[in-house]
């Protein structure tokens, strides 16, 4: 109850200082703008900017320095901050892309045009275009797209107090600071330093004596979603980036890791629904059907596969019609469990869950579920038929193909994206919907072979 009131309290509060820097805004008073504008937290500042019309995002660009509009601009999404960009004059934009960290303003120009992000880079501050120009060569999704070069490196043979004082020159433009990374003569990293290391150590000592040499790294050209399992394994809050020679480049941070994880999590969830890209809000019907079709039209021929399938059992459909009613209930169990399996499996193997070991448990665990579910729903169905139909054969021909189904579907759901991983192919590729009409095909044929083989005690 503490918490509610709390809760309220903050949303009735934030609602306030809205209303208070709206009506500025609309009375076109910069000054207490910028004074009530300005004690807002970031992420709330772009919550307000994302919720105004063009004519006063306008008016904010010019109350604004760029400074400032930096921080609003990285607490926006990524489809909808690099619009904002475009509409800002493009000296202005220029100067707030210089004031961004550089591994932000490389995810936004990334949204860019190619003749847009020459046009900015061209106005930028020297030493900021370099170093974004830099950042832009990597290829997408690899640490060196999301690393930034905004951090403190320090010589093994500096100490404490040189340290300290490099640290505090250094720091207000450092992305973080929590960890300091060492380097030797010849700039490669050979350690890590905390801000806790240093705090406790007389000025006098070599940091080389104080270092930890048990640091832990990224290739350049290590995936992303590879960098984002080892922050989730070794927790950390920042993760330095070196070539092959062990230079370091960059570092990753936590928060950047954070947005990945979201990216990543949002492209498996769009595969998984098979279809090729995510719908954005701002997507017209036309672009949404143009995303979708390409997997709905794999499914279509996958689907008239399917039909025809049924229509090679034509005879004995005409010899015993009933079998048809039970169709979409055999299907669609084997459909939806082997979704189930589906979903287990590409997640294990996205968290990285599964070794060699592991697998084969998950798919012996997958075998054995799908052979409990499927008799024990072979056995319900089995019932329900004798019961509804009279027919006693009848019920135990529906109940094994369910239970059948089932054991194929769970081992089908836990199988196919362990191949397309090892065959390094996004697992998440084995969408939902590709998977269920496989299944459809396994049952029907499951179905109607054994009701074709026992045919006698059908008719």
């Amino acid at each position: 109850m503490k918490q509610d009131s709390y809760d309220e309290q903050y949303e009735e509060k934030y609602k306030e200082l809205f209303q208070i820097v709206q009506t500025s805004l609309n009375e076109e008073n910069m000054e207490d703008f910028r004074v009530d504008f300005l004690e807002m937290h970031p992420y709330d500042q772009a919550m307000f900017f994302k919720e105004q019309e063009k004519p006063k995002r306008e008016s904010i660009y010019s109350y604004l320095s760029p400074e400032e509009m930096s921080e609003v601009m990285i607490n926006i999404e990524l489809d909808d901050v690099a619009d904002f960009f475009t509409e800002m004059d493009p000296r202005y934009a220029a100067m707030v892309f210089s004031e961004m960290p550089a591994d932000d303003a490389v995810d936004v120009l990334n949204e860019l045009d190619k003749e847009q992000v020459a046009s900015f880079l061209t106005i930028m501050d020297k030493e900021a275009a370099d170093e974004i120009k830099q950042l832009l060569h990597y290829e997408e999704k690899t640490a060196g797209s999301i690393m930034t070069t905004e951090y403190v490196a320090i010589f093994k043979d500096q100490t404490v107090r040189e340290t300290m004082q490099l640290l505090k020159k250094e720091a207000p433009d450092a992305e973080t600071i929590y960890y300091l990374f060492v380097l030797d003569e010849d700039k490669r990293l050979v350690g890590v330093v905390s801000i806790r290391d240093l705090i406790v150590a007389d000025d006098d000592v070599i940091i080389n004596e104080i270092m930890s040499s048990q640091v832990v790294a990224v290739s350049v050209a290590k995936n992303q979603e590879d960098v984002a399992q080892m922050f989730r394994d070794y927790d950390f809050l920042a993760l330095p980036v070196v070539d092959f020679q062990d230079h370091l480049l960059g570092i990753i941070t936590v928060d950047d890791i954070l947005d990945v994880m979201e990216e990543e999590a949002s492209e498996d969830y769009t595969r998984l629904a098979a279809m090729s890209d995510t719908d954005r809000k701002d997507d017209s019907a036309f672009t949404s059907a143009k995303k979708r079709l390409p997997w709905l039209i794999i499914l279509l021929f996958l689907g008239l596969f399917t039909a025809s399938l049924i229509g090679r059992f034509e005879a004995t459909l005409n010899q015993v019609a009933v079998l048809a009613i039970f169709i979409p209930l055999i299907a669609g169990m084997a459909g939806n469990t082997g979704t189930q399996a589906l979903a287990v499996a590409v997640r294990g193997l996205a968290t990285g869950e599964y070794g060699n070991q592991g697998k084969m448990k998950l798919i012996m665990r997958e075998a054995a579920t799908g052979l409990i579910t499927g008799s024990i729903c072979g056995v319900l169905i089995a019932i329900v038929i004798y019961v509804w139909q009279g027919n006693l054969f009848l019920g135990l021909l529906v109940g094994f193909s369910i239970m059948a189904s089932l054991v194929v579907a769970t081992l089908a759901g836990a199988l196919i994206p362990m191949m397309m991983h090892r065959l390094h192919i996004d697992p998440a590729v084995a969408s939902g919907p590709f998977i269920t009409t496989i299944n459809d095909i396994i049952s029907i044929l499951i179905y109607f072979g054994l009701a074709t083989t026992f045919m006698g005690y059908l008719v």
